[in-house]
């Protein structure tokens, strides 16, 4: 399995062949840095760490700056561990989007939903609400209704959809297929909707 870091750009469409307007995500995939390689031997377990987008020296600690030091490489914004990795790889290379993945291709992609603070039942899980406001009803249009019984079990079960906090959650999309790579710019396009709003990091991995 291979993965590779990028940054959600926005949304755009693409005609097809036969001229259907398809939805797709354009990512800023790359390029990364692979800043460090972990080992059975002395890590416990062996994975590949990388590196995405550059970050000032002056928001770096000196550990950071001695992390990347080992790599021969500028400090990044964001690092991410890859498991089995794919691709036979030495400390300090540079990957590019199209040295993993190719145009065609199925991947699944993961990142942080948009948050959307604390939210009611209506927004949060689609409750309708109480009802009409007619029969002496006042204010309770968007109310949750009632959430337990007073005799049995006299508590409120756990997991009761209730209001909350909304979004902000890591989520993955799997099977997104890959329509486009232009390799100059390092841009992935891929058909549909990635999670995240606009800048924000995801994982790229099949």
């Amino acid at each position: 399995m291979s993965g590779f870091i990028g940054k959600k750009v926005g949304m755009t469409s693409v005609f097809s062949a036969d001229g259907k307007n398809i939805p797709c995500t354009v990512i800023e995939a790359g390029p990364c840095v692979v800043t460090q390689l972990k080992t059975n031997e002395k890590d416990g377990y062996s994975a590949v760490q990388l590196g995405f987008e550059e970050k000032k020296e002056k928001r770096t600690s000196q550990a950071e700056k001695g992390h990347f030091k080992k790599a021969n490489t500028t400090p990044k914004r964001k690092l991410v561990e890859f498991r089995n990795f794919a691709k036979e790889v030495n400390l300090g290379d540079t990957l590019n989007i199209q040295d993993l993945f190719k145009e065609g291709q199925w991947i699944d992609i993961s990142g942080t939903s948009k948050g959307k603070g604390f939210q009611g039942v209506v927004k949060r899980y689609n409750f309708k609400g109480v009802g009409d406001a007619t029969h002496g009803q006042h204010n309770r249009l968007r109310a949750p209704g009632s959430i337990g019984a007073s005799s049995y079990p006299s508590r409120v079960f756990k997991g009761m959809r209730m209001a909350g906090r909304m979004g902000n959650d890591k989520i993955k999309v799997f099977n997104l297929k890959i329509l486009k790579i232009i390799p100059e710019n390092n841009i992935l396009v891929v058909k549909g909707s990635v999670p995240g709003a606009k800048k924000s990091y995801i994982i790229i991995e099949n």
